[in-house]
């Protein structure tokens, strides 16, 4: 016997209404001022430019990734894919995550070699084009601030756009000091910058959808605390077989076993018991299933270290 959650509106936390329209203003916006800043980079001969345009071109092949995962997490269940697509979003935020390090990489390797070779450098033109993209970048983070603490992808896209704005800013800071002290190997030095700024700031989104993709239960949800809550129910003489995952970066699963030596509690006692995991723990689909202990055959996943 078996009881799960069918409010379908549990499902939708951090899905929000104009996350779409975020996506394709970021996603437009940050295309053109990539276009700018590289043909700008070249003609100045600045590589804290070309650097910031290769990371602002890794965040926008991010965003409309993270968007496409969006879309696809929306399609309905089908006999094959029986969650629908919801996982893609996990799996487009560790993409997304990886994609940033290796872009990182490249510019760390160009800053090294351009130590021996900086030659000169046009420091009016970095300044002005990086202080269009602290514009941009910090425009873009403001459209995704809403949502950045219910959803892991949105989340990721405002890291990224908050990130580039401080990466921007400090290119700025390195033009001013060029333009007045003509230390041409601010440049390099610039870009080394940046490579750690978007190190640190991708460490937290990778490691988070690493877990979400081996099924760890989310940051938010205490498992103990679930069970303690469970195990405290009315008639509930034993848990086991607790598995808490998160089906996207916004949905999180629950599946358990209660002894009840009494029986079947009634619908009632599954309405609660889902109503109140929703609320408390934010777990909007959950599968309970009863057994009453008095068997001579005892569940065989019972044990903890079963799976």
């Amino acid at each position: 016997m078996h009881s799960h959650s069918n409010d379908h509106d549990h499902h939708r936390h951090g899905q929000l209404p104009g996350a779409g329209r975020a996506f394709a203003i970021g996603i437009a916006l940050n295309i053109a001022f990539v276009l700018v800043e590289w043909t700008c980079g070249v003609l100045a001969n600045s590589l804290s430019l070309v650097a910031d345009a290769t990371h602002n071109f890794s965040d926008v092949l991010g965003l409309a990734l993270a968007w496409g995962a969006m879309m696809l997490a929306r399609r309905p269940p089908s006999m094959r894919f029986t969650y629908g697509l919801r996982g893609s979003t996990v799996l487009a935020a560790l993409a997304n995550a990886m994609l940033l390090l290796v872009a990182t990489g490249g510019i760390a390797w160009e800053a090294i070699l351009r130590f021996q070779n900086h030659g000169a450098v046009d420091a009016p033109v970095v300044i002005w084009v990086a202080a269009l993209g602290v514009a941009i970048n910090a425009g873009t983070a403001m459209l995704f601030m809403a949502g950045r603490k219910t959803d892991l992808n949105i989340r990721g896209a405002y890291l990224h756009m908050a990130a580039d704005a401080g990466v921007s800013l400090g290119v700025v800071v390195a033009g001013i000091g060029m333009a007045y002290t003509g230390w041409t190997w601010l440049d390099p030095v610039a870009s080394l910058l940046i490579v750690m700024v978007i190190c640190i700031s991708t460490w937290r989104l990778l490691r988070d959808s690493v877990k979400l993709a081996l099924h760890a239960a989310p940051e938010n949800v205490d498992p103990q605390e679930v069970r303690r809550y469970l195990a405290g129910l009315p008639g509930v003489a034993e848990v086991h077989d607790l598995h808490i995952w998160a089906m996207s970066t916004t949905e999180t699963a629950l599946t358990v076993h209660l002894v009840m030596p009494a029986g079947h509690p009634g619908d009632e006692f599954f309405s609660h018991v889902v109503r109140h995991v929703e609320e408390r723990f934010h777990i909007g689909h959950a599968t309970v299933q009863i057994e009453t202990g008095t068997s001579a055959n005892p569940c065989i996943l019972a044990p903890d270290h079963v799976v």
